[in-house]
């Protein structure tokens, strides 16, 4: 006798997580350009620069926008690859 016995024959029989979850699911060749760290750089930047000039806020704000319109810009030039 098993130590550990059961009735039903296949309680333990192995699942294919890969299969299941997707993970094992092939990578596409084509690498894509990331445009949010400059987003978080500009942002910090405009925190500093908001800082010397005694207004955080205003700096966050020109921030936020610069490093938005420089994510655009890499998200745009990055289309025409695909």
């Amino acid at each position: 006798m098993r130590p550990f016995a059961s009735a039903d024959e296949r309680r333990q029989r192995g699942v294919d997580y890969v299969c299941a979850t997707r993970c094992g699911a092939v990578m596409t060749d084509r690498t894509t350009k990331a445009g949010g760290c400059f987003l978080t750089l500009c942002i910090l930047g405009g925190f500093v620069a908001g800082l010397a000039i005694n207004n955080p806020m205003k700096g966050i704000l020109i921030g936020t926008a610069a490093g938005v319109v420089l994510a655009i810009v890499i998200w745009l030039t990055d289309r025409p690859r695909g």
